[in-house]
C-alpha cells in the first residue's frame, strides 16, 4: 500500500501522536516527561492486517513532572518559556485501532536548552551543573527541613539533583530540582 500524508491537525496525527509520546516517556529513564508541542510531520503506511505503521517527527518541549512520575505528558504543566528544553522526536509506531494494540518500534530524541537567558535577562536566574557540591548541599538543606517538618514516619534522602540554576541576588541563591527516596530509617528511632 502507498503512503498516506494525513493532516498534521488531524485526529489520526493525534492519536499517533498522543501514544508514541506516551512509549516515549515511558521508555525514558532519566529528564523530564515530554509534552507535544506540535505535530512536524505525519506519513502513514496502512498494513495488509487491520493497523498502520505511522512515522512521526514531533516538536516537543520538557514540562515540570521527572519521568519517574509516569505521569501522562497532558497532565504535566510547561515550563516557562526560558526554562524549557526544546527538540524534536522521530517515531516509528504501529497501531490497530479495533486489538487496541501500539508498538513503538523506535524513536530517537534530540533535546537541547533555551538560548543563554543572560542575554536577554540578565538577573535571571542562570542553569548549571547539577552534581555541583553546592547544589548537591542545597537539595540536602531543603529535604532536611523538609524531613523536620512533615508528618511523615520515616525520613526521605535525596536520590539525585535534577535541574539546578543559580541567581546572584544580594549573594548567590541557589534552586534546586531533586528526586528523593523514602528510607528504612523510622523519625520515632534516636
Amino acid at each position: 500500500a502507498a503512503l498516506l500524508s494525513p493532516s498534521c491537525n488531524g485526529r489520526v496525527a493525534e492519536e499517533a501522536a498522543d501514544l508514541a509520546l506516551h512509549h516515549i516517556n515511558a521508555h525514558r529513564r532519566e529528564g523530564y516527561v515530554l509534552r507535544l508541542s506540535r505535530i512536524f510531520s505525519v506519513l502513514e503506511h496502512p498494513q495488509e492486517i487491520p493497523g498502520s505503521v505511522f512515522y512521526l517527527i514531533l516538536d516537543v518541549t520538557d514540562s515540570e513532572c521527572h519521568v519517574l512520575s509516569k505521569k501522562p505528558w497532558k497532565d504535566c504543566p510547561a515550563r516557562p518559556a526560558h526554562m524549557t528544553v526544546y527538540g524534536q522526536c522521530k517515531a516509528i509506531i504501529y497501531i490497530n485501532q479495533p486489538r487496541k494494540i501500539a508498538h513503538l518500534s523506535t524513536y530517537q530524541c534530540t533535546l537541547q536548552q533555551v538560548s543563554p537567558i543572560w542575554s536577554i535577562c540578565p538577573d535571571c536566574p542562570v542553569d548549571d551543573c547539577p552534581t555541583e557540591p553546592k547544589y548537591l548541599e542545597a537539595a540536602a538543606q531543603s529535604l532536611a527541613k523538609f524531613n523536620q517538618e512533615s508528618q511523615q514516619r520515616r525520613y526521605f534522602s535525596v536520590l539525585n539533583v535534577t535541574r539546578a540554576s543559580m541567581q546572584w541576588v544580594i549573594g548567590p541563591a541557589y534552586f534546586v530540582e531533586f528526586l528523593i527516596q523514602e528510607t528504612s530509617c523510622s523519625k520515632s528511632d534516636t
